[in-house]
């Protein structure tokens, strides 16, 4: 086992899920395996015409970073976010399969009553309503239809932020991917800030947080804050790196605190990927939502090909900044991070261009960063120090 690897699996996390995956290879992939998420047969309707698809997922660690900042501050609306990330790992996995309206949302938040007051409550309930209406002004129409908080303090040490979403759709309206030498990569960009957006993003998912939070931040909140990680950690592993979370940091242009950069909500692509799929549904191979395994994710839905990932976005400065405060490899940042795009078309080539400008009319960065080429099942990415390959 590699350093790197050892410090993740000491702070109880995996790049690769291989654990998860194991788990579950035996169970039933539903009506189409490579599809990126599960899709049943229409088990409300029961029209041959229908299926449906059923998501759920959580914000993640990134809840605990978001407890520390608010600690530190009193800024609550850091929790808006918090509640975005948790729908977006929902909505934006669903949209990889052309499911983009018409979702029924429904939260389950597991607290620590005793560190998250009434006031955080409202913060993450007025955040999923904002992010509902933001949607809404998007021509994208998601409900919520309640949902649960339970008060869970002893499995829970802050608070857990979940979401479950349902959609019946057409099945002739699917995305499967059917990725095959000749697609182009069409990668959209996790930073900057689209039209849809009022703040700059820097890039950050709600994968890899434990990571980036640990070696980030300075051991300073070991003593502090004890209540924002596992006490089974090593020390060793808790809190390593050298800022503050109040330090500010300028990135593209930006002024910031290190907190704040570190908490840019998860980006959703729906508003995009509307008219992409509308106008261009013929010519998508496969959407891939580089979540965990980052820039290795798409090897969970191919066989017999080779992801060249060989032209790159510019990598945002926050993933700069990880880097250098954790002294990871690159082999490593990558498959953690989405290192600039966190989403990644499968296309004709022809298509490539019409893509790039309708993201461009939402000021989102999208660039042809890659191909599919015949071969065996790898991915091959281009990084500061040369290319690194995933099998």
């Amino acid at each position: 086992m590699s350093e790197e690897q050892s410090r993740y699996a000491a702070r109880g996390v995996s790049a690769t899920k291989s654990e998860v995956h194991d788990a579950i290879k035996h169970l039933d992939k539903g009506l189409y395996p490579t599809a990126f998420c599960k899709v049943l047969p229409d088990l409300v309707g029961g029209s041959e015409e229908y299926c449906n698809i059923m998501h759920a997922d959580t914000a993640g660690t990134k809840s605990s970073l978001a407890y520390l900042y608010w600690k530190e501050t009193g800024d609550l609306s850091v929790w808006a976010g918090i509640a975005q990330d948790a729908m977006v790992m929902n909505l934006d996995d669903m949209a990889c399969v052309g499911c983009l309206d018409d979702i029924v949302l429904s939260s389950t938040i597991g607290r620590n009553k005793n560190l998250i007051p009434g006031e955080v409550l409202k913060a993450l309930i007025g955040g999923t309503s904002q992010f509902l209406d933001m949607l809404s002004d998007q021509g994208i129409s998601v409900s919520l239809a309640g949902g649960e908080t339970a008060d869970v303090g002893d499995i829970v040490r802050t608070v857990d932020v979940g979401y479950t979403t349902f959609a019946r759709i057409r099945r002739r309206d699917l995305v499967v991917n059917a990725i095959r030498p000749g697609d182009v990569i069409v990668g959209l960009s996790s930073s900057g800030m689209t039209t849809y957006e009022n703040e700059y993003n820097g890039g950050m998912g709600s994968n890899g947080l434990t990571s980036a939070r640990h070696d980030m931040l300075s051991k300073d909140y070991t003593d502090r804050f004890p209540d924002s990680f596992d006490p089974n950690t090593p020390s060793s592993y808790v809190y390593t790196g050298p800022y503050q979370l109040t330090d500010q940091i300028e990135a593209d242009g930006n002024h910031l605190t290190v907190g704040k950069l570190l908490l840019s909500p998860t980006r959703t692509y729906l508003p995009v990927l509307k008219p992409i799929i509308d106008q261009l549904r013929s010519s998508i191979h496969g959407i891939i939502h580089c979540t965990g395994g980052a820039q290795s994710k798409v090897l969970n839905f191919v066989e017999d090909v080779c992801i060249v990932k060989d032209a790159p976005l510019q990598i945002p400065p926050l993933f700069q900044l990880i880097q250098e405060a954790s002294k990871a490899n690159w082999k490593e940042m990558y498959q953690v991070f989405n290192m600039g795009h966190r989403l990644e078309l499968y296309v004709k080539e022809e298509a490539a261009e019409e893509i790039i400008d309708i993201c461009a009319g939402f000021d989102l960065d999208a660039a042809v960063i890659g191909r599919v080429e015949a071969g065996q099942k790898s991915v091959i990415c281009t990084t500061p120090d040369g290319p690194v390959t995933y099998t």
